[in-house]
């Protein structure tokens, strides 16, 4: 069967392509501000149809404040008081009653420790797969594949992964195809290079960093 012309086969491609990204970015992490795993995991459900920009000044003050704020720290502060300081984040109130809810199944569940499993990790309230993922990625250094808006996009515009709706079938192909070697950083650099270079509107192919390995760019 002849293989479709609408993503790169090409192994070393591929390899370049993620290796140009961490030479571009080789320090690229989760830019969500935390100093424990309880915090990371709080920023990420805050985060969702967020900016992590507006997460970080949400809970600078409180993170500065209280650096090891845990779980049983958001149960003693309450759900209303927390709410106050995440007020200027969208969809504030589920996510505050959520945060709080999953502190409480923390404590008395997992004794203030996060979940290390994905299954446990989307049982808590406000966690889904792609919050698991980036627990399981950047506290548990697991190299799973979060599919955020960036990754969604820019997989599928530069030729990874075929044109589709199911971030799910995304991160299997991802996970597939992603050499070892960059398979922990993997989704920070696709997140890196769709803020920084191949954004939603206007991208900025003139000084893209792949440029030559995109899609459009290959003949076939």
């Amino acid at each position: 069967m002849k293989k479709s012309a609408k993503i790169i086969y090409d192994k070393k491609i591929i390899y370049n392509i993620f290796s140009t990204l961490q030479q571009n970015w080789p320090d690229a992490k989760c830019e969500l501000n935390h100093n424990n795993a309880f915090q990371l995991l709080i920023a990420v459900v805050l985060s969702a149809q967020a900016t992590d920009k507006s997460v970080n000044k949400a809970l600078e003050p409180l993170f500065t404040s209280q650096p090891q704020f845990s779980a049983y720290d958001l149960l003693e502060m309450g759900e209303e008081n927390f709410l106050k300081i995440i007020k200027s984040i969208g969809l504030a109130k589920t996510k505050a009653k959520n945060c709080y809810n999953l502190s409480g199944i923390i404590v008395s569940k997992y004794l203030g420790k996060i979940p290390e499993s994905r299954e446990e990790l989307e049982t808590l309230p406000g966690v889904g797969r792609k919050t698991a993922n980036v627990v399981m990625n950047v506290v548990y250094q697991q190299p799973t594949m979060a599919v955020d808006t960036h990754v969604d996009r820019v997989s599928q515009r530069i030729g990874l992964v075929e044109q589709t709706n199911d971030r799910l079938k995304i991160e299997e192909e991802l996970l597939k195809i992603v050499p070892k070697k960059f398979a922990l950083q993997a989704h920070h650099l696709l997140i890196f290079q769709g803020r920084y270079h191949c954004t939603a509107k206007n991208p900025k192919c003139n000084t893209c960093p792949i440029e030559n390995l995109c899609l459009k760019n290959i003949k076939h």
